[in-house]
């Protein structure tokens, strides 16, 4: 199938892509288009809005994590039936993992997807400069197709028209529009990144992007070259998306409000098609975890900005320690992990009560960032499976774990280069706590091995009623 597709990627990362993004998916759903975003790389806040904007969820795509065959197989399953798809860009338009190779970048994705690129850039303080950018951008790799340029932060139509023309005069690219500086339509941003769609709340952002797009932005142009691709490269795998077949239903819960909102699709789905019923679950405001449940799922988030009140539900996090205790499988992901250790310290230095199950703090600072991608190596057996067990993932945390006793380490870490990046995976008995977020697609197993040990929860539940 041609799929009508189109990469919106930045020059580098702060130039407004996502504001871009949504603006662009907001009117072309506003012009009754079906509309199927993605987002390229590991990034859970950026597909919220992606999802709000559109009605339709995102999904990520990544090189590095997934490859070619992959992307391409996530892709063609979810853009089946959509008029067009978006895919947003991270960072700038070449970086990924590695500064020699392409790996990892958006323009990798754009060539594995044979996908038109339009390219995001700040003209807030340039005029004949925006050629050189644009041309250089689009010289830089021969095989990738920059077809289009929009300027953001743009506040009067002469200054694009200016911009426009040094364009036109100097390179092969389609000036299609710009955006206006509003901040009525600024996403506030924070130390992991944009606030979620969650918090955003009402379409009323959604709305307002729209219109600036239709106001200053050429959106039959952008529909143009869009559809201007030519075919895609079948993906030789199937999607990771699998179909149900017929196993043996278990209940899991899925912790998901503001605290807990950071899963990929194909995670959630992968454990459906093994057989598991999710049932979604709030640490913050539900007293008690699901009835019947095999496992719960604690993934990522915020915690931190939600300590008080993840502490002062304290039959919550008895309910979760008494499930553990009794042999309940718990698999969680950074925030979850921080959820389960005694404490976080937050920011302000406040330290607010948690779970309890590993005997560590999880200590909040600016300076603690840590990001990247990570091989995840089983060094023990665990609820993800067998020893020497490989997945990959991405780190992304400002907090930083300080032991108050032993702790048990069922994984070992290593980046991109192989190099090791420690331990991680707090292991004990049923109970798996990483701080990398593992995406399942790199090792689809996983996720049987998960609802299997979910079952096993389940029967020795009801055996012991």
């Amino acid at each position: 199938m041609n799929y009508s597709r189109l990469v919106i990627a930045g020059t580098s990362s702060g130039v407004g892509k996502t504001t871009v993004t949504l603006a662009i998916l907001a009117a072309l759903r506003q012009r009754g288009r079906r509309i199927q975003p993605f987002k390229a790389g590991p990034d859970f806040i950026d597909p919220g809005h992606h999802t709000a904007a559109t009605g339709r969820v995102s999904r990520n795509l990544d090189g590095w994590m997934l490859g070619a065959d992959l992307n391409r197989a996530i892709f063609a399953k979810a853009a089946a039936d959509a008029d067009i798809s978006i895919i947003e860009g991270m960072m700038g338009l070449f970086d990924g993992s590695s500064p020699v190779n392409e790996i990892g970048s958006t323009a990798e994705l754009a060539k594995q997807l044979n996908a038109p690129v339009l390219l995001v850039i700040d003209g807030s303080a340039m005029a004949r400069s925006a050629a050189a950018m644009v041309s250089g951008y689009a010289q830089f790799d021969p095989a990738l197709k920059v077809v289009g340029v929009l300027f953001n932060r743009v506040s009067s139509e002469g200054h694009y028209q200016l911009l426009k023309e040094a364009v036109g005069r100097y390179t092969n690219v389609a000036a299609v529009g710009y955006l206006r500086p509003d901040q009525a339509v600024t996403i506030t941003d924070r130390h992991l990144g944009l606030v979620t769609a969650m918090e955003q709340g009402t379409g009323e952002l959604y709305a307002r992007l729209a219109k600036a797009a239709a106001d200053t932005v050429d959106l039959d142009r952008i529909e143009s070259l869009a559809g201007s691709c030519g075919g895609m490269e079948e993906a030789t795998s199937p999607s990771s998306c699998l179909q149900s077949r017929g196993k043996v239903r278990v209940r899991i819960g899925v912790a998901q409000d503001l605290a807990f909102c950071f899963y990929y699709p194909e995670n959630l789905e992968l454990l459906e098609a093994e057989g598991a019923e999710l049932v979604p679950f709030s640490p913050l405001t539900d007293e008690t975890i699901p009835d019947d449940v095999g496992m719960l799922y604690l993934g990522g988030g915020y915690p931190e900005l939600h300590g008080a009140a993840l502490a002062g539900n304290s039959s919550m996090r008895r309910a979760i320690r008494d499930f553990a205790k009794q042999g309940g499988t718990i698999y969680a992901e950074c925030g979850g992990m921080m959820y389960l250790t005694q404490a976080i310290r937050d920011f302000e230095g406040r330290s607010h009560e948690m779970v309890g199950l590993f005997p560590a703090e999880a200590v909040m600072g600016k300076a603690g960032m840590m990001l990247g991608y990570r091989t995840v190596a089983l060094s023990q057996p665990c609820v993800l499976g067998d020893s020497g067990i490989i997945a990959r993932g991405h780190e992304f945390h400002y907090s930083t774990l300080v032991p108050r006793g032993p702790l048990d380490f069922a994984c070992s870490l290593s980046d991109t280069r192989g190099g090791s990046q420690g331990q991680d995976g707090l292991m004990l008995d049923n109970v798996l706590a990483l701080y990398t977020h593992l995406h399942f697609s790199s090792r689809p197993e996983i996720a049987a091995t998960l609802v299997n040990e979910a079952r096993r929860t389940a029967r020795r539940q009801g055996e012991a009623q």
